[in-house]
């Protein structure tokens, strides 16, 4: 070998002759077995080139298992893998180190400029960053628009149960178009929705197609996000109305509320499962539960789990009897007095 250390690159499924083993593996194996070795022994001993048994030891060095002996530039010892990768890889994880640094300043630097383009790409368009939109077909108009622009992803969270069959007849054709050309969609709905056969129907359809689709206790808030770049949110009190969000922080914090909310959904399961079915009653009830201890109306309750009132109430009325309690009135102390978790849970 020559005096320096050389990288020798090659393929490393050469064998040695009538053995199975790469001819590094076997050389490095009998340099364990020695104190020192040289490149004339190892050819002699596995019957290898000189040349062979040259490239092998510099393959080797080269990967940190083979150090010269100090003062003896041609002899060789073996050396412990674990401190190998130490001395080969620590280098190279310091360069992706600073790498990975370079990309996140870099980001940051890039990332103070997207406010000004967002900024100048809204007037330059005249748009407003928020918009409301206080009729329906208006409302309908843009979501439209929205979706046959979409390219990458929708975000989607419908609140009150099951949704009604015009609705879901307009949205199943656009839903669809979306995913077929690849759009990413992932939707919300309430625990109730599952019990809605129009609104089961639709989501088989669009799950084969590749949505996700979660429900959860508690009422969402009525959402769509267009490649996290347009948001259209509900408007309190008027159905009919939306605000549209174009904003980019605005926009970002919607997306991040869905996320948040996401995380804790269940998934929307097609088949009937009796046990699931049971666990989703427990929990409405448990949600029944808590906001009864908040004093909230029928009505209001309803609203929130995404029931019609007379359903509620039936709900609520079953809730009194599990209690114990005479009365609505008498119910909601026992739940704020005793804690709405632990009499939920003593009482099942």
């Amino acid at each position: 070998m020559s005096k320096g250390d050389r990288v020798v690159k090659r393929d490393n499924r050469d064998t040695v002759p009538g053995g199975g083993e790469s001819v590094d593996t076997d050389v490095y194996r009998y340099a364990l077995s020695k104190p020192a070795v040289t490149s004339t022994e190892v050819a002699t001993t596995l019957n290898l080139s000189s040349e062979t048994a040259d490239e092998a030891l510099g393959v080797l060095l080269g990967m940190g298992l083979m150090r010269r002996l100090e003062g003896r530039v041609s002899r060789f010892v073996a050396v412990n893998p674990e401190m190998a990768a130490e001395t080969v890889l620590a280098p190279l994880e310091q360069t992706i180190r600073e790498q990975y640094a370079l990309v996140e300043r870099t980001r940051e630097r890039l990332a103070r400029f997207a406010p000004l383009y967002e900024a100048e790409n809204s007037r330059s368009e005249g748009l407003a960053p928020v918009e409301l939109i206080e009729d329906l077909v208006n409302v309908r108009a843009a979501i439209a628009r929205f979706a046959d622009d979409c390219d990458e992803e929708v975000l989607t969270s419908q609140p009150g149960g099951g949704r009604k069959a015009e609705v879901l007849a307009e949205a199943v054709g656009r839903d669809e178009r979306m995913l077929k050309r690849g759009v990413r969609m992932r939707t919300l709905y309430q625990h109730t929705a599952r019990f809605s056969p129009g609104t089961r129907a639709y989501v088989e359809r669009v799950m084969k197609l590749g949505a996700e689709v979660r429900t959860l206790d508690d009422q969402v808030m009525r959402l769509l996000i267009f490649d996290r770049k347009i948001a259209v949110i509900g408007v309190r009190d008027n159905v009919n109305a939306a605000v549209v969000l174009r904003d980019v922080h605005l926009v970002q914090f919607a997306a991040a509320v869905f996320e948040l909310v996401w995380g804790r959904a269940d998934p929307f399961l097609l088949r009937w499962d009796n046990q699931e079915l049971a666990e989703i009653g427990e929990e409405l009830k448990t949600t029944i539960f808590r906001l009864l201890s908040e004093g909230l109306t029928d009505q209001v309750i309803a609203k929130r789990v995404g029931l019609s009132v007379r359903t509620c109430r039936r709900h609520i009325a079953e809730v009194i009897q599990r209690l114990g309690a005479e009365s609505r009135f008498q119910a909601g102390y026992m739940l704020g007095s005793g804690g709405w978790e632990a009499v939920a849970r003593d009482s099942r």
